[in-house]
C-alpha cells in the first residue's frame, strides 16, 4: 500500500554543521530491453525526469534527508512521492553545494543512482509534477541544474567503466 501523501514540513529536516539544509535525490534509470548495447549508453539507457511542481523545466526527483530515516530510505521516498517509481538505490555519485532558486539558501545535495524495478500508477505528487523517460542526451539538454547534469555524467561514467569491466572479463 503506498501512501498517497507526501511528507510536509521541516521539523525533521537534517542540516549540515553550518546550517545548510541536507537534500537527496536519485537519478532513475533503467535499460531499454529492445535495444541493443553496443556500449553506447545514451541508446542503452533511460532516465527518469520529472518537471517542478511550477511544472517548468526538467530535474530529478529530491529534497530534504529527515531525522527519522537513512540516508537511502530518504532517497526511496523521494523517488516514490515525486515520480512514482521504486527501485535500487546504488552508491553515491557525489556531494554538491547550490544555490536554492526559490530561498535565499545554500543545501547540500547528494545524489544516487536508481535502478528502477517498479513504476506505479498513482503516486503522491502525481498531480503536481508530470514524469518522463528520456534519453540521457534529452536529459543532458533539458535539465536546468548543473549540478544534476554533473550527477548525470557520473552516472553515465560509472555505468559505462563498470560495463567495459564485464565486456573485458567476458572476453
Amino acid at each position: 500500500m503506498v501512501s498517497l501523501v507526501s511528507r510536509q514540513g521541516r521539523h525533521l529536516q537534517r542540516y549540515t554543521s553550518t546550517g545548510r539544509r541536507l537534500v537527496v535525490g536519485c537519478i532513475p534509470y533503467k535499460f531499454k530491453v529492445d535495444k541493443p548495447w553496443d556500449n553506447d549508453i545514451d541508446r542503452a539507457m533511460e532516465v527518469l525526469v520529472i518537471s517542478s511542481q511550477k511544472g517548468h523545466g526538467m530535474m530529478f526527483p529530491k529534497g530534504g534527508w529527515e531525522l527519522d530515516e537513512t540516508i537511502k530510505e530518504a532517497v526511496s521516498r523521494e523517488a516514490l512521492e515525486e515520480a512514482g517509481v521504486r527501485g535500487n538505490v546504488e552508491g553515491s555519485l557525489g556531494k554538491w553545494r547550490y544555490k536554492s532558486r526559490s530561498h535565499d539558501a545554500f543545501y547540500e545535495g547528494i545524489m544516487f543512482p536508481l535502478d528502477v524495478t517498479e513504476e506505479l500508477v498513482d503516486w503522491p505528487e502525481m498531480d503536481v509534477r508530470k514524469r518522463r523517460w528520456v534519453t540521457v542526451a534529452e536529459a543532458r539538454e533539458g535539465c536546468q541544474h548543473p549540478w544534476m547534469k554533473e550527477a548525470l555524467e557520473r552516472l553515465v561514467t560509472r555505468i559505462s567503466n563498470s560495463s567495459r569491466q564485464e565486456t573485458t572479463m567476458e572476453a
